[in-house]
């Protein structure tokens, strides 16, 4: 019954990232910027393939979602750190911080799945060309989406239905900028091993095994592109993966350092850095990645301006 009495707290207070007026406005300024340029790189690489007949393909079907996932994950905490800076005040209604903790780990699983379907875009295109059009069929790719969306939506609800189960006793400060739930189960003062259970079980289904399936297609593109004995084509090859490598790089690599390294590894500022790298930076350098290194896409932007300035003029 005394734990019950606790379960129950009105609000957590958000620490995030400084505790000093001077930093807290600099911090401020950054999150405000880099939020900015998230949702309009990403608005645009959404634009410029929509409007791109040429782009109507499985894998600028499957970029589209993850820009679109990007946008909703990044407006999952940031604009909220934005209204605590801005206001003084860093408290959060526990209904809020379960919610944003729900968004959380939705947007998050259905990035990391989607890193998957494109992992296995470029397998396809690679080591089965001549079979790409009949196996990636519009109809397989929405499937695969909405899968996606199925599995992080279960994985998600899971965990902030077993949130609600834990009590706090007070323990109200959370040092960082958002409502994780790792952070959270670390906070309680209940029994949590079902919560560490599920969390890492789940998490694991939702992170390790995508990353897993994302190895075993690079191998086997691996294996392809030595096959070639031009070295042009394969740096062709190796040209159109580089974007999506260098994003699953990012994403995974803070993550797996985050919730799968030795708990007396972890503190406050490392996992917040590491979870700044997922939740703010990597969705912002995204628009970058896929478009200074990609012509295609160099072209659409190029072909979407030029409308827009014609319309305009």
């Amino acid at each position: 019954m005394e734990g019950e009495n606790h379960s129950r707290v009105s609000e957590f207070i958000l620490l995030g990232l400084s505790e000093q007026p001077e930093q807290e406005r600099l911090i401020f300024l950054v999150f405000l910027l880099m939020y900015l340029i998230t949702g309009l790189g990403n608005l645009l690489i959404i634009l410029a393939i929509r409007t791109d007949s040429h782009l109507h393909t499985p894998m600028y079907f499957f970029l589209t979602n993850l820009s679109l996932v990007d946008i909703c994950f990044t407006s999952t905490t940031i604009p909220k750190s934005l209204a605590n800076y801005l206001s003084g005040k860093k408290a959060i209604l526990y209904i809020s911080c379960l919610a944003q903790a729900f968004f959380f780990g939705l947007f998050g699983g259905v990035d990391s799945i989607l890193l998957t379907a494109m992992a296995y875009d470029r397998y396809v295109a690679i080591c089965t060309p001549l079979h790409y059009s009949m196996i990636l069929t519009p109809k397989v790719c929405v499937i695969l989406v909405a899968q996606c969306w199925l599995w992080a939506c279960a994985t998600a609800l899971t965990h902030a239905s077993l949130l609600t189960r834990l009590s706090f006793c007070g323990h109200t400060e959370i040092p960082h900028f958002f409502c994780d739930p790792h952070v959270l189960i670390r906070l309680a003062c209940s029994d949590t091993v079902i919560n560490d259970l599920v969390i890492y079980t789940m998490g694991g289904l939702t992170t390790v095994i995508p990353f897993i399936g994302i190895l075993i297609s690079y191998i086997h593109i691996f294996v392809a592109v030595l096959r070639i004995p031009s070295a042009q084509g394969k740096w062709k090859v190796f040209s159109t993966c580089g974007s999506h490598l260098t994003v699953v790089c990012l994403f995974y690599g803070t993550i797996i350092g985050v919730y799968f390294s030795p708990t007396s590894a972890h503190t406050a500022q490392r996992d917040t850095a590491a979870a700044m790298m997922y939740t703010v930076v990597t969705p912002m350098l995204n628009p970058f990645i896929y478009s200074l290194r990609n012509k295609d896409m160099k072209g659409a932007l190029r072909m979407l301006f030029s409308r827009n300035s014609g319309l305009s003029l």
